[in-house]
Parts: structure tokens; C-alpha cells; sequence
């Protein structure tokens, strides 16, 4: 068995975003890679056609790229991107033995570079954002830039907002775009340049006064401007009534959607105090200004609002910010209503189904229906749903065993493209015929139009092999739950007492299910098994399942966690005195309890950035409302919040602890770090404490995902009894 070296991280690229031209034949999407040399993690952008007939075409190499988006006719694509140059970059690692001798000064910098102090790593809450209003702020800011690619050359630059572009939509004619810009008042802009020049005090009157990825906030309002591509010496013109607000506008922005009937649709939230609620209202405005009209009723949380092409009536996915565990829908939406959100303007499609729209999951129209991901048993796949309120479930092809990440559709219904991620070879894009994706053979099989479009990390997945991933059931009080399994493919799970590494899946309400890991092929090449256990309070199962966790942590799911190690050991697969634990944000609060509640179960941990006294991080994280409806207030309900604070418990506390955190990590304070650590070192536990100062709760540059993961393996090599060196 050959261990997978990290700095092979290097040599990784993940795909984000998808985007397929209105016609179908050709498809852009962003790539994630690592340049060594500046330590950093850049989103480029690649456009490829969906028959196969040839690689990706890089567009570009440098200063990252997001948000593509085709123009009408198929033959211009705008993206967001804070750029002042296209230089040529090389990505992946440097310092391989068939480096000539001429390159040794340049590896030397690299290896330096390379074995900095910072950490990351993957999870499920992860991204790469750099929060707004630093000290010494002079990076440009993001724009939206436009390549004619009927013409051929670079990109140019449509916008110059001082403060940036946050989102964009085309005009249904293709000469204008509609986009969301801050726009700070003179006395707000002498505020921000205090604050990001001078170093200034932080001062505000908000309740959300802070937010992970973000920083302090301010009171710069967010609206709409209507930019003329005909004419780039315009300025855009603002749409005055056509403003952002709310508690996480600033993380969730206002998805402007163009609708063909010449409407503007977005999401903003207007109520008495928009900073303690999650709702956000579905809104409508011309792109000639006026005053835009309210559709939605001021009780969901609304996002992605998508007009039905060619009609007045839009889809949206929205929740219930008073029911935490009730299932993300799909909602119809009038778009002549008038802001009463009853049942004949705003009606959820998918109210029947109890499953939630997967994370990040966006409705597309089809011929009349919608198809949208959704979380069904531990698995992401397709839905089509019907106006009517009826949902099939659809492309059974797809499998159990790898996982839709992406989804998009062509605007003339013909070709989808898919990000599907698959444990073993890797996360890439795929095309079907949309018409094949309600094929209902028996047994299921890839129609004839699927095709595979991208290899990105073939040279990875050659020279070192992948885990294979084994689908896992169990019994807990009651409830037959389900996790899958990683193990290397030259070892069998069943033939022995191997060392068992519990990923905890962070959310909570999210699950896990068979997909491409850098991390887990890193433990698995090792002779680590990884269970990754879909415990209740997780998503996917419905809103039963999902509730068993809500306003209760550290039940349930110590519980489910405890009882799927176990039975693992009772099949013969892990050795129980073997048994580590891992897991990043709910994954890090799931082992405080762990460690406090089943003190016996692990050899070691290592939570990160978790959050282990919910009293204290009421108000220093950016989650009140997300407490708030799940616990009550901490000075109404003391009692709820120490039943679920597992510091409380830290008597107990047996385990060797390796704490990570990030220094600004608004989600999970890097205080909560500290109080876990303290509380062990009190008693003489063997634990350390690793802040990684400018980290959000995130995953950031390419440095910090390799030390992370040396010190994670370290750890749990020092404490493996079976181990050269181990207690």
C-alpha cells in the first residue's frame, strides 16, 4: 500500500460552478487549483463542448472566477472576478525528482512557501472567501468581465463599482445586465476608508454586527443596477427601490433573476428589525425603475428565484426559519401577486415529499416543469416537479455510489450537464439529453447519450489510488441508520482489525454519501477505514428524522455515532481500541460531546472549529437567529442551552484532544477552541491547541489543507496503541 504524499494537494482541482450555453452545446464551469509559488487557491475559468469531441479550453489563469454566464444568443460569457491581470500560472506541485537542476532555486522558494503555519482542510461548510473591510484593503475589487467569444481575445471589464459586483443576470435581449453593488453614502465611504486604511474603530448599531467570510458589518445598503453593454461609457443606473437587507444579505446576496416578461426579480428582507430573522421576500421591479413589488409573504426564507421562461410566475427555494429541521421546498410564486403570500400566490410544489432541496441546489425550467437536487436517503439526486405539485424522482442511472454535485440545464431544454462525484474517479462533468433523464429502464442504465466531458484530476487518480466506498447499516434506538465506509482497494474492510478514523459530518442537518476526497484517500492510504456515519439531526430522511436533534445536541447523535462504531467492531472490520475521531464545525461539536459523554470511544480526537458552551457563543458568533429558533433565548431557557453545552462536562474527559480553529472564524468562535483545550489540559489531558489566525470558518489556501492534515495523521499515529511510538 503506497501512501498518498500531501503535497500531492498540489496537483488537485475541484470544479465549482456550472453553466450550460442556451443552445446546449457547449458548457463553462470553474476549476479550483493551487499555485504553489503563491500559496494560494485560484478558480479558473473553462468552457468545453457537452458532445466530447475535446478538452476544456482554459479562458483563464489568474485572479480567480466565478458566477459564468452565457449571454442569449450563446456567443458572450460574463463571469465575476477580481482581476488586474491574466498572467500565466503554474499550478500543481513543483518540487517532483524530474525537476531539472535549473529549476532548484525556484523549488527551494516553493518548499519554503509550501510549510507555512496556516491549516485548512475539506468539509461540507467549506469555501475559500477572504473577508470585505480588512485593514489595508486595496485588492481590487470584484467585477463583471465579458468575453465575445465570437470574436476571440480577452475578457473585458463591464463594471468598476468601488465596492464591487456581488451578482448579476443578463436582460432577456442580451444588451444590458442587471447587478448587485453596495452603494455607501459619502459619510459611509469616509466610515469604510477609516476602517480599511487607517485601521479605525469598528463601530455600528447592527444586531448582526458580524459575519463569517465577512467580517465587522456595516450599514452600506446593497441595490440593483441596470448596466448598458451598448454603451460602456454609461453609468449604471440604480434601481432605488430595488435594495438589498437582512441578517446574511451580505453571505447570500440577492440572486436577481431577469425574467423574459422584462422583470427583475430578487430577494431582500424588508421587515421591522430585517437583522433578527432569517426571511427573505421575493421581490419584483422594472429595470426602468419604480417601485418594486412584493410576491412572497414575509414568513419563509427565499432564495434563487427563477421565472418560468416565457410566463409571469417564478420558482423559488425557500424554508421555515420558525421549524429548523422542516425540509427546504420548492415554492410556486405569482408574479402578479400582491404581497400576501396566501396559498393561491405562493404554494410549495414539494410540500407532499418531505425531503429537502439539496445544499445549493437552484430549479430549472424544463418544457413547463422543474427539476431541482434534492437529499433522498443519504443520497443527492434529481426531482422533476410538476406545477401541479407532482415529483418524480428521476436519472436513476446516476446510482447510489456517487454523488450529484452541480446541475444546469440549456435555456432551450436540450442538453444538461452534471458535476458527479465519484469516490474513485473523481469529481467531473457529464452531459445526458434532458429528454433521457426521466429514462425509466429496468434496471437502470447510462443512456446512450451520457458522456463524460472532463478527467481534471486524471494524473492524480493514475499515480495514486483512490479509496472504494462501501455503504454501511446499523441499528440505534430504534432507527435504522445507514454511513458509508472508505478503505484503500488493495485492503478488504472485513479481513481484520484495522484503525478506524469517525468523520463527522458537519450541519448537522446535512448527510454524507460516496464522494471523490483528497482527505479520505490521505487516511485511507495510511490503513485507516473511514466511516462517515448519517446520524439523526442529519438531513434527507425528512423532517422526523431531521428534528430528533433540534433543540436536544448531544443526544441523538452521540448515540448513533457510538452505536455504528460498534457495530463495525462486531462485524470484525476495526480494532475498537483503534478508533479516532474527526470532524469539522457540527463534526467538531459532535466529538465534545463524544469525548464527555462516551469517554471510552476514542483514542484520540481532533475537533475543529466547533463550538462546545452555547451560552457564550450566543452573541460572539453569527448565528443568533439560527439559536434563537432552535434553543429560545439563553436568559429565557438556561436550562436548554447548558443541556447542550458540552464544557459542562468536561470532568470526563479521557480523550487526547487535538483542537483546531480558525483566529477568525465568525461561525464558530476560536474562544470555543480555547475553552475545550483549557478545560483538558486542567486535568492533565494530553491535548493541543492549533489557531490558524487569518482562517474563517472555511477551507483557504493550499498550505494549511497539508499541515492540517499532517497534524490530524500525527496525532492520531502518537495515541494508536498498535503504532511505533503509540500510548
Amino acid at each position: 500500500m503506497s501512501k498518498l504524499p500531501l503535497d500531492a494537494y498540489y496537483d488537485l482541482t475541484q470544479i465549482g460552478e456550472v453553466a450550460v450555453s442556451p443552445s446546449g452545446d457547449r458548457v463553462a464551469f470553474t476549476a479550483t487549483e493551487y499555485d504553489q509559488r503563491e500559496d494560494e487557491a485560484v478558480a479558473s475559468l473553462f468552457v468545453v463542448p457537452t458532445d466530447g469531441s475535446r478538452e476544456p479550453h482554459r479562458l483563464t489563469s489568474a485572479s480567480g472566477a466565478s458566477a459564468p454566464a452565457w449571454g442569449p444568443e450563446g456567443d458572450r460569457l460574463a463571469f465575476v472576478a477580481a482581476r488586474d491581470r491574466d498572467a500565466e500560472r503554474r499550478v500543481g506541485w513543483r518540487d517532483r525528482e524530474e525537476e531539472s537542476d535549473g529549476d532548484e532555486a525556484e523549488t527551494a522558494d516553493d518548499e519554503n512557501g509550501a510549510s507555512g503555519d496556516d491549516a485548512s482542510g475539506e468539509d461540507d461548510e467549506a469555501g475559500d472567501d477572504e473577508g470585505e473591510g480588512a485593514p489595508g484593503d486595496d485588492e481590487p475589487k470584484p467585477q463583471v468581465w465579458l468575453f465575445d467569444l465570437a470574436l476571440g481575445g480577452d475578457a473585458r471589464q463591464v463594471t468598476e463599482r468601488d465596492e464591487g459586483v456581488a451578482d448579476f443576470d443578463w436582460s432577456p435581449s442580451g444588451d444590458r445586465l442587471a447587478i448587485e453593488s453596495r452603494d455607501p453614502t459619502d459619510e459611509e465611504t469616509d466610515y469604510l476608508d477609516q476602517v480599511r486604511e487607517e485601521g479605525g474603530p469598528i463601530e455600528t448599531t447592527r444586531l448582526q454586527h458580524k459575519l463569517n467570510g465577512v467580517g465587522w458589518t456595516d450599514e452600506v445598503t446593497p441595490y440593483l443596477f441596470v448596466v448598458d453593454l451598448d454603451d460602456p461609457e454609461s453609468d449604471p443606473r440604480r434601481l432605488d427601490d430595488a435594495y438589498g437587507g437582512g441578517a446574511f444579505q451580505d453571505v447570500t446576496g440577492m440572486d436577481p433573476h431577469w425574467g423574459d416578461d422584462g422583470r427583475i426579480a430578487f430577494t431582500s428582507c424588508r421587515l421591522d428589525r430585517p437583522d433578527d430573522t432569517t426571511v427573505r421576500d421575493v421581490y419584483a421591479v422594472s429595470p426602468e425603475g419604480g417601485d418594486a413589488e412584493r410576491l412572497t409573504g414575509g414568513d419563509r426564507s427565499h432564495g434563487v428565484p427563477t421565472w418560468r421562461p416565457g410566463a409571469g410566475e417564478l420558482v423559488t427555494v425557500a424554508s421555515d426559519p420558525d421549524d429548523p429541521p422542516a425540509p427546504a421546498e420548492v415554492y410556486l410564486v405569482d408574479g402578479d401577486a400582491d404581497g400576501e403570500g396566501d396559498a393561491e400566490s405562493v404554494a410549495s410544489l414539494t410540500v407532499d415529499l418531505d425531503r429537502t432541496v439539496a445544499r445549493g441546489g437552484a430549479p430549472r425550467w424544463v418544457d413547463g416543469a422543474i427539476y431541482v437536487p434534492i437529499a433522498d436517503e443519504s443520497h443527492t439526486r434529481l426531482v422533476r416537479v410538476e406545477t401541479d405539485g407532482s415529483v418524480e424522482r428521476v436519472f436513476a442511472a446516476q446510482g447510489r455510489d456517487r454523488a450529484l454535485a452541480g446541475f444546469d440545464v440549456s435555456a432551450d431544454g436540450s442538453t444538461s450537464v452534471m458535476i458527479l462525484s465519484d469516490p474513485i474517479d473523481g469529481s467531473d462533468l457529464y452531459a445526458v439529453n434532458a429528454g433521457d433523464l426521466d429514462d425509466g429502464s429496468d434496471p437502470p442504465a447510462e443512456p446512450e447519450s451520457f458522456r463524460r466531458l472532463t478527467a481534471v484530476n486524471e494524473s492524480l487518480i493514475d499515480e495514486f489510488a483512490m479509496p472504494e466506498a462501501t455503504r454501511v447499516g446499523w441499528e440505534s434506538d430504534g432507527w435504522t441508520l445507514d454511513g458509508v465506509v472508505y478503505h484503500d482497494p488493495e485492503i478488504e474492510p472485513t479481513g481484520g482489525d484495522h484503525p478506524l478514523v469517525v468523520a463527522i459530518h458537519g450541519g448537522p442537518m446535512s448527510y454524507d454519501e460516496p464522494v471523490f476526497s483528497f482527505a479520505h484517500a490521505a487516511l485511507t492510504s495510511r490503513g485507516y477505514l473511514v466511516f462517515r456515519p448519517n446520524y439523526r439531526g442529519g438531513t434527507s430522511r425528512g423532517r422526523e428524522f431531521t428534528a430528533e436533534l433540534t433543540g436536544a445536541w448531544g443526544t441523538a447523535e452521540v448515540d448513533d455515532i457510538a452505536a455504528g462504531v460498534a457495530s463495525l467492531a462486531d462485524r470484525g472490520w476495526v480494532d475498537p481500541d483503534r478508533v479516532f475521531g474527526h470532524g469539522f464545525s457540527y463534526g467538531g461539536i459532535a466529538q465534545g460531546f463524544l469525548v464527555t459523554r462516551e469517554p471510552d470511544l476514542f483514542a484520540a480526537a481532533a475537533p475543529e472549529h466547533g463550538i462546545y458552551d452555547l451560552r457564550s457563543a450566543f452573541g460572539t458568533d453569527d448565528t443568533h437567529t439560527w439559536f434563537e429558533a432552535e434553543y429560545g433565548l439563553p436568559w429565557e431557557n438556561p436550562e436548554a442551552y447548558d443541556a447542550s453545552t458540552a464544557i459542562l462536562d468536561a470532568g470526563s474527559i479521557e480523550t487526547p484532544l487535538l483542537v483546531m480553529a480558525g483566529g477568525e472564524d465568525w461561525r464558530c468562535p476560536p474562544s470555543q477552541s480555547e475553552q475545550l483545550y483549557v478545560a483538558a489540559r486542567k486535568q492533565g489531558v494530553d491535548a493541543e491547541l492549533v489557531v490558524y489566525p487569518d482562517e474563517h470558518h472555511n477551507i483557504g489556501d493550499p498550505d494549511r489543507a497539508i499541515h492540517r492534515l499532517e497534524k490530524i495523521l500525527d496525532w492520531y499515529e502518537t495515541h494508536d496503541s498498535a503504532a511505533d511510538g503509540g500510548d
